[in-house]
């Protein structure tokens, strides 16, 4: 089973936000550009019908006055006129226009198309006396014909279309570029649309960050002060110092482990709205040594650990892994990941905390193993306030997904693994500031002996 990633469970705050407000302009964009767009085709397909409705009651009227007034020796343009007798059988052998039944006749010196007269029609013309009007597609082009009883004789009217085709083709070129160009401008402007109505939607949302990045940072002093007082009133009371009864501890020390978690959420919120309200400044160019912030949060926890009766091993190359990034968000990261691990481990249980450059030597790797609880690989452990089930030691807070909000900042991964009862294994990487052959050869793959191992 894969192992679950920071990706699978979302990205951060100012990310998501970012995607909000990129979807929103888009949308309104959209909806303004198809409705243009839909305009316009609307408009042409309205002109088109009006002119193809237009052309057929023309080319009617022209078939009509030509077979009921038409001169025969000279039909209109684009018009022959064919005359069969109505007192003479029809000739089966006739081969010709012209021949003993039917009489074709030339306009303007023009030949009739080949394939006319409609002999057919003209002969159930003249055996019912009933009008008949055939549209007929033949020689490239498109045909009307009307076939009617004129006296005591039967016409037939044939009338070539070809140039009212050409006039609709050229029409529905012309709506095409114009609707190109519509759809362009429509675009263009459903994006201008977009952006003035999304606007105060990131004004309201920058503003928020702010408001929490301030209001955080002004209950700093006071959390802390509130927590120092607690620490000092707790410890009084332990040591049966002052007016403090000692039953009283217990209480006092619940109130500095609430006071230091309230702190915490501070913290987070202050970390994380600066993340999002200045992407620029997440990840700075000067190296920080990875391996120092390690070892240094891993001695930091040892008196936790000891408290709880778990072992730490630290696992790191010998030398320096600077990666490019901001070194209070990067120890936050390490202190997450042990806070974390420690939370869920059982006295007796064990974290294993390495730190090294993979084989390739462009990323620098972290690794934080512990054998306590767990959790279930569909869990979405990255979500904010997420409170694992089973955890006896609460933790209210951002947490992990602050922890993944800083990494992706820093352009790295971080990857979960684990099972119920079975442990867990965060894996963080991390782009390497300098090359490997600028640094030596501290490999993940490099043998133990060649890295400081110390036990906590």
């Amino acid at each position: 089973m894969p192992h679950p990633s920071a990706e699978q469970f979302g990205t951060s705050w100012a990310a998501a936000e970012r995607k909000v407000i990129a979807r929103a302009r888009l949308r309104v964009g959209a909806l303004v550009g198809l409705a243009v767009t839909a305009l316009v085709t609307l408009v042409g397909g309205i002109a088109y019908g009006m002119l193809v409705h237009g052309q057929e009651q023309q080319i009617d009227r022209e078939l009509r006055y030509t077979a009921s007034r038409g001169n025969p020796s000279g039909p209109p343009g684009c018009t022959w006129l064919f005359l069969r007798g109505g007192g003479e059988p029809p000739d089966a052998t006739a081969s010709g226009p012209q021949d003993a039944a039917v009489a074709a006749l030339q306009t303007a010196g023009v030949p009739a198309p080949a394939g006319f007269p409609l002999r057919q029609v003209m002969e159930t013309v003249a055996a019912t006396g009933i009008e008949q009007v055939t549209r007929v597609e033949r020689n490239g082009t498109v045909y009307f014909v009307l076939t009617q009883p004129r006296g005591g004789d039967t016409i037939q009217a044939v009338f070539d279309a070809r140039y009212h085709l050409a006039d609709r083709r050229h029409l529905l070129l012309a709506l095409s570029i114009t609707e190109g160009i519509g759809l362009l401008a429509a675009l263009a402007s459903g994006m201008v649309v977009g952006w003035l109505t999304v606007a105060p939607l990131a004004e309201a949302l920058a503003r928020q960050r702010r408001f929490i990045a301030d209001a955080s940072h002004e209950l700093r002093t006071p959390i802390a002060q509130v927590h120092t007082r607690a620490q000092v009133l707790a410890r009084r009371a332990r040591n049966g110092n002052g007016n403090i009864p000692s039953e009283y501890a217990a209480d006092l020390d619940r109130l500095v482990g609430t006071t230091r978690q309230l702190g915490e959420v501070v913290d987070d919120l202050l970390l994380s709205a600066r993340l999002g309200a200045a992407p620029a400044d997440r990840a700075s160019d000067a190296p920080v040594d990875l391996a120092a912030i390690v070892e240094d949060a891993v001695l930091a926890e040892s008196d936790r650990a000891q408290e709880y009766g778990v072992v730490i091993a630290l696992d790191r190359s010998a030398g320096p892994l600077p990666v490019a990034g901001v070194s209070s968000a990067l120890r936050r990261v390490v202190s997450e990941l042990l806070t974390n691990a420690l939370r869920h481990s059982r006295p007796g249980g064990r974290i294993d905390v390495a730190v090294c450059r993979t084989a390739v030597g462009d990323t620098i790797e972290l690794t934080v193993a512990d054998t306590g609880d767990g959790f279930d690989p569909d869990e979405r452990i990255f979500d904010r306030f997420h409170r694992g089930a089973g955890s006896d030691r609460l933790h209210i807070g951002l947490g992990l997904a602050l922890l993944r909000e800083v990494v992706t900042a820093h352009r790295g991964t971080i990857e979960a693994a684990g099972h119920p009862g079975a442990g867990a294994k965060f894996t963080v990487r991390l782009p390497a500031a300098v090359a490997l052959s600028d640094q030596g050869s501290w490999a993940c793959t490099t043998p133990a002996t060649t890295r400081l191992r110390s036990t906590c």
